[in-house]
């Protein structure tokens, strides 16, 4: 599930979504008060504020035989996006995160994410970080790279598609087909992957186009000092490239118009 194909930057990407976040023991300080020297560090990059109480799922506990769901307190969600609206950070008593739906490269987010992690690192001093994250969701759309009469399979590789790899199979007769695995991979990280086709929803609306759904959520699990963060992430960065391209096939990686 590895490429050796040297990393490109797209011109036509399909990213709608990248995510990073970092998980670390809670901090009480952060649900106690308002982040206000947070906000003051990253505040001339992420102006727009919002906060919002969040009821986490309810736990599972006890034996088998006695268990019981246990409700969780809620916490608050600190929101801080940029003047454009593409790039946002979220901080809570337990994670640190930036998402951006305009990604143009990894260099690019690494540099927006330096300013509010450093932040958060100088005010609160996390211990360490117990889960540290990226995400990329893809949304392949034939339309925007001018594929449309190009089934699937002919941009997918075959361990992506399930059953629309099958030629005998329609593809308009298939209503759903996804393959969704979690992976140990190099480096002691993992992967959850989700691969499929379906609509895509911003907001309640739809464009009607039925997109190919790659989504990988990778993660580096057990105790990593702050200061080796961002090794960490350029780790699991480069994975993602990895397999990526291992999942596509030539014709799909030509439509996206690769920069050398």
């Amino acid at each position: 599930m590895y490429s050796n194909a040297p990393r490109v930057v797209y011109r036509k990407n399909q990213l709608g979504e990248v995510i990073c976040q970092l998980r670390f023991p809670e901090i009480l300080a952060i649900g106690a008060k308002p982040p206000v020297d947070f906000q003051e560090a990253i505040r001339a990059d992420y102006p727009g504020y919002s906060s919002r109480m969040e009821s986490p799922a309810p736990k599972l506990t006890g034996v088998p035989g006695n268990l019981q769901l246990q409700n969780q307190p809620a916490a608050v969600n600190y929101q801080f996006v940029s003047a454009d609206g593409v790039w946002r950070v979220n901080l809570t008593a337990k994670f640190i995160s930036l998402a951006c739906s305009r990604y143009s490269s990894w260099e690019d987010f690494a540099a927006k994410l330096d300013k509010p992690l450093a932040a958060f690192i100088q005010i609160y001093k996390p211990a360490y970080f117990e889960r540290i994250g990226l995400r990329y969701v893809n949304f392949i759309s034939r339309r925007a790279l001018q594929l449309e009469s190009t089934p699937f399979r002919e941009l997918i590789a075959e361990k992506y598609l399930g059953v629309m790899a099958d030629e005998q199979i329609s593809e308009a007769s298939v209503g759903r087909s996804g393959v969704d695995a979690e992976i140990a991979i190099r480096g002691g990280c993992r992967v959850k992957l989700h691969a499929g086709p379906g609509q895509v929803r911003r907001g309640n609306q739809s464009d009607g186009e039925v997109k190919f759904i790659f989504d990988q959520d990778l993660y580096m699990p057990g105790k990593v000092a702050p200061n080796l963060s961002a090794p960490a992430l350029q780790t699991l960065h480069a994975q993602a490239w990895s397999i990526f391209r291992d999942a596509i096939t030539d014709e799909l990686h030509d439509a996206m118009e690769p920069i050398e």
